[in-house]
Order: structure tokens, then C-alpha cells, then sequence
């Protein structure tokens, strides 16, 4: 028996109702002439039943005297189902927000505005949403009208019943899967990285401190005044005829985990040990940085997609004389773009309703546009150095017109990109999206590449093979480098940047100014990182990956201005509901 017959058959079993995404997807009972003769068993079950049961949600009512229709969602879908009930059926708890059961039949509508109705023949009310008003209040917050993303932040535990918050939940989920296809797809093996680390990834010290919950001292009292609560590990109970104390155990170390934990920045550096393992890896994972920004594009709490992989080359082989043009970084780059090409064609195929794109029809156009070969082709891409001479460029420009636009942070070579110099290259300069590459070293974290020449002329200082893709109404969504393998050079790096000492005794700056080609190892305290060096020292090979904001992948493709309606419960510095 094949395997596909096999599985059939125990869905047959195990299989849940239809959701009101399935139902409205099946042909009605009237059209099952249509199945010919050879249809499969499989095929005839998708028929909708002569007679179903739906659950869902009452998302808006209108009760006349004989008839009434009520729209019912049960977020399956941005489609609700009408449902024509007779008013004697209709009982008086049956309001907005209502959950119900509703059992009847659906056939082909009357009406303009959907195929299908269901008719209802029995309504259970399973729980009830007060309408009334009272002390001021709503008793049930998500109305028809307009409602406010502040108003619904406030109402996190709720906002999912709305249209866009629903749809946004069904993008995540929809390019979550079509990202396990893609990797899968190219080989690769999803790791489950995690959330606790002894490390600070990016190096720029924003990490979350996981600190003990200290018993309250107050609690610890003579049991002759109260009940004696039951002992923790870290208490003793002696108990005696006449009296029952309670003895402090000696105390622990200050720190759980023996050394100091944190919440992570980045799964890039776990990812890296299993990358040396099975060769290609990823993962989307939780992260954290307590980063006090009240920005549209940052959360302290959000989701990455990250990837390393051994291969550096991309459509084509390479030896010790000949290149191609995907090398490197630029090889980074090519996976990056047929990644996101091929993620959001598929999605918009599987959705050419806009289901899941809030922004709706203008800005399902130009995504598709931007993800065409024949419409738009490469994505374009340019350096550093040449991103900020244009930026230059624009704000002489700028000075010359007296522009009321000008740029805040004027363009310096040797100085981050802000957000406004990554809008103006993606939506003004290039119209699209673009890898900027090869950044100063000085600009970022310790672990990635350094060139083996300098920038143009020999006159700039050393960078790194990096890349930050830019795209049109998010600026950065993708960061990635070719990872540092000489274990010599990473070391000096990590010893510039702080992130290692010298063991007592010992000076770095006399180290690094040393000329021997290696440091002495033994004259490093490498603490934390030293399982991350040791990646190197045993069978390691050159490498590559990137990681990509989820949220922020979500609000280009959704057409989603602020990330904190990005992501199903948002967190950010002063604001942490549930």
C-alpha cells in the first residue's frame, strides 16, 4: 500500500471538522456530477457534506423580522461566512464576539458579495459577549467602527479577532512555511537554537541579564505566628513536639548557571557548532535586545531567520585561479535574493486573493514586481563606499535646494548608515531593493571576514565581506558576512573589540602591536568565547550565513508600516502586555 494511501487513511480516523477556509474551498453537494468517474475517494470527500457543523466567532449581525445574517469568522481565513438563520432560531445572546456552533448547509448564495451561504438549521451560543455599554466602558472592545493600533495594543489579548491583525497572523504562518520549503528545498537542516546564552553575539553589550527571583524575606517567619509554608530546596524543617523552625540553607552562588546568562541577541554563534557538524544549517528563533528605541522598526522581543552554510561559491566551481562573480559576499548575496524571490513568489501564487496581504492590490503590484526576473531582474548592489559618496551627493544637494527633506546625520564615510540613508538608497536612489557590501571593519561585530585588501585606492580603512540588504519601506531586512575562519585574525579581532582579555600579567596593546604573525594563545583569557575559537582550531572551514528580522520581513510583504503590528504580542521598552 503507498504511503499516501496509508496516511489517508488515518486522517480518515484522526482527521479534525473542516475549517470555514476548507468549507468555502470544496464543492457544494449539487456539483458532485462534476466528479467524473475516476475521481479518487480522496476527491469525493472534499465534497462538502450535506449537512456541517461550523465554530466560530460572530463578527458582525443583522437581525430583521423574519431573517437574520450573520457574519461568522473563525480565522481561517479574511473570508467569514454568511449565515442565514430564520429569526425564531436566533437566541438573544447571539452578538458581535459571540463564540457559536452553528450546524446547517451551504449552498450557492442569492446575493452579490460571496459564493456561498450557509444555512443555518441549529445555533449554540458556547459563549456569550456582553454588549452593553457600562461605568463608560465597552464590555467588548473590537468593534465594527475604525479601530486604533494604540487602542488595540492596549487590547493585545484581543486585537487577533480583527481583520488585519488575523491576516498578519496568517502571513507569518504562510512565510514560515514557505521558508521550510525553500530550506529544505536547498538542503539545509533546521536547528533549535537556544534562547539562553553565556555570550553577547553582536558584541554591543544591549543584552538582557537573567537574574534569580530572591525569595522574600518577609515570607520566612516562626511558624508560632503562622503556618509553616512548605520547605524549598533551600530551607531545612525540623519539626518537635512543641515547636516547628525553619532554617536557611547556606546561600547560593550569585549566579544560576555558575557564570553569567543572558537572553540572545543572535543564534548566529550556536548555529556556527552545528553548522561545523551537518554543513547546512537554520533556524527562526526568539531574540531579545534591550535596546530602549521606540522606533517603527524595533521590538525587544522579535524573531530571526538565520542560515550558515560551507559554501561560498554559487553557480559555478572555483579554484586558486579562477573566481566567479558569486564568491564571498557576493555569493551571500545571490542565496539571500533567490531566497526572498522565491518565498514571496510562492506565497503570492498560493494567495492571489490578498488573504494575507494587508496592504492589499498597490502593494501586492510592486512586490511583484520587485520579485520578477523579466519585470525588474537582479537586485542591484554596490558598496560601502559608494553608498556614501551618493549619499554625499544627495545631501550637497540637499544644502544647495534648501530642502525641507534633509538628512539629520550627514553621510560620513567610517559612520553607520541611518535609517533615513537606508530609505532614500532602497525607495529614491535605486527604487527597489539593494545589497550595500563591503562595510568598515570598525563598523561591525568581530566575526566577520576581514578583506584581504583595503577599500578603494588603499587609502580607506580595513572592511569586512559583508552585506545589509536594503528594501524599500523597511530599510534594513537582511545582514550577513563571510564568518572569519583564521583563528589568528579572529583573535586579534575579538582582543581589539573587547570581547576577550589578557590573562594576568599580560598587556594587550603589547600583544597587538607585536609583529609575530599569531598571538600566543596561552596569554588570552578567551572565557565565554573560547568554545567559539576552538570551532576553529578543529576542522574548521570557511563559512558563510546571514540573519533576516522576521517581523520586518513580514511588514514588507504585508505592506505593514510599524513592526509591533508584526508580531502577535509585541514587546518594546516601557510596554510589555501579558
Amino acid at each position: 500500500m503507498k504511503r499516501t494511501t496509508i496516511l489517508h487513511e488515518i486522517h480518515k480516523t484522526y482527521k479534525l471538522p473542516p475549517t470555514i477556509k476548507q468549507l468555502l474551498a470544496r464543492p457544494l453537494p449539487s456539483q458532485t456530477t462534476a466528479l467524473d468517474a475516476h475521481a479518487t475517494s480522496q476527491d469525493k470527500e472534499s465534497v462538502v457534506a450535506s449537512s456541517v457543523t461550523v465554530n466560530g466567532w460572530i463578527k458582525s449581525i443583522r437581525k430583521q423580522k423574519r431573517v437574520s445574517f450573520a457574519t461568522v469568522s473563525d480565522g481561517s481565513t479574511s473570508a467569514g461566512l454568511q449565515a442565514v438563520l430564520q429569526s425564531s432560531i436566533v437566541p438573544k445572546d447571539l452578538t458581535n464576539g459571540a463564540s457559536v456552533r452553528l450546524t446547517g448547509r451551504l449552498e450557492k448564495s442569492r446575493g452579490a458579495g460571496q459564493e456561498k451561504d450557509f444555512i443555518v438549521e441549529e445555533v449554540e451560543v458556547l459563549g456569550a459577549c456582553d454588549p452593553e455599554v457600562y461605568v463608560g466602558r465597552l464590555t467588548y472592545p473590537i468593534q465594527k467602527q475604525s479601530l486604533t493600533n494604540e487602542f488595540l495594543r492596549e487590547n493585545v489579548h484581543l486585537r487577533g479577532r480583527t481583520s488585519s491583525i488575523a491576516a498578519m497572523l496568517r502571513l507569518r504562518h504562510a512565510l514560515q512555511k514557505e521558508l521550510d520549503v525553500y530550506f529544505e528545498e536547498q538542503g539545509f537542516t533546521y536547528v533549535n537554537t537556544p534562547i539562553l546564552t553565556s555570550n553577547d553575539a553582536e558584541g554591543a553589550g544591549e543584552t538582557f541579564k537573567i537574574a534569580k527571583v530572591k525569595p522574600d524575606a518577609s515570607l520566612e517567619v516562626d511558624s508560632e505566628s503562622s503556618p509553616s509554608p512548605s520547605p524549598s530546596p533551600s530551607t531545612t524543617t525540623t519539626t518537635t513536639a512543641a515547636t516547628t523552625t525553619t532554617t536557611k540553607a547556606p546561600p547560593l552562588e550569585e549566579e544560576f548557571f555558575g557564570n553569567p546568562a543572558h537572553l540572545t541577541v543572535s543564534s548566529q554563534l550556536h548555529l556556527e557548532a552545528f553548522q561545523a557538524a551537518i554543513g547546512r544549517v537554520w533556524t527562526l528563533s526568539p531574540c531579545f535586545r534591550a535596546e530602549r528605541s521606540q522606533t517603527s522598526r524595533h521590538l525587544a522581543e522579535f524573531w530571526m531567520c538565520e542560515a550558515e552554510w560551507a559554501d561560498l561559491s554559487v553557480g559555478g566551481a572555483t579554484n586558486a585561479v579562477t573566481t566567479t562573480p558569486n564568491d564571498g559576499v557576493q555569493g551571500i548575496c545571490t542565496v539571500v535574493e533567490g531566497m526572498l524571490k522565491t518565498v514571496i513568489q510562492n506565497l503570492l501564487r498560493e494567495n492571489e486573493n490578498n488573504e494575507v496581504i494587508v496592504g492589499g492590490g498597490p502593494h501586492r503590484t510592486e512586490l511583484e514586481k520587485f520579485v520578477s526576473e523579466e519585470k525588474y531582474g537582479p537586485w542591484k548592489r554596490m558598496s560601502y563606499a559608494e553608498a556614501i559618496v551618493k549619499l554625499q551627493e544627495e545631501y550637497a544637494r540637499q544644502l544647495q535646494q534648501g530642502s525641507s527633506t534633509l538628512f539629520e546625520y550627514p553621510p560620513e564615510y567610517g559612520k553607520s548608515l541611518q535609517s533615513e540613508h537606508e530609505r532614500w538608497l532602497a525607495e529614491v536612489h535605486v527604487q527597489g531593493p539593494v545589497f550595500v557590501f563591503n562595510y568598515p571593519a570598525s563598523l561591525k561585530p568581530f566575526y566577520m571576514k576581514l578583506n584581504e585588501t583595503r577599500g578603494e585606492g588603499g587609502s580607506r580603512e580595513e572592511e569586512v565581506a559583508c552585506f545589509d540588504l536594503l528594501v524599500p519601506g523597511v530599510g534594513e531586512l537582511v545582514g550577513g558576512s563571510v564568518r572569519e575562519e583564521r583563528v589568528d585574525v579572529l583573535v586579534r579581532r575579538m582582543l581589539e573589540t573587547g570581547m576577550i582579555s589578557t590573562k594576568p600579567g599580560f598587556d594587550a596593546k603589547e600583544l597587538l602591536s607585536s609583529q609575530e604573525a599569531e598571538l600566543d594563545l596561552d596569554k588570552l583569557d578567551l572565557g565565554s568565547y573560547a568554545w567559539y575559537v576552538d570551532l576553529r582550531r578543529y576542522g574548521g572551514a570557511p563559512h558563510v550565513g546571514f540573519g533576516m528580522g522576521f517581523e520586518r520581513l513580514v511588514g514588507w510583504v504585508g505592506g505593514i508600516d510599524n513592526v509591533r503590528e508584526c508580531v502577535p504580542i509585541p514587546r518594546w521598552a516601557g510596554r510589555m502586555n501579558l
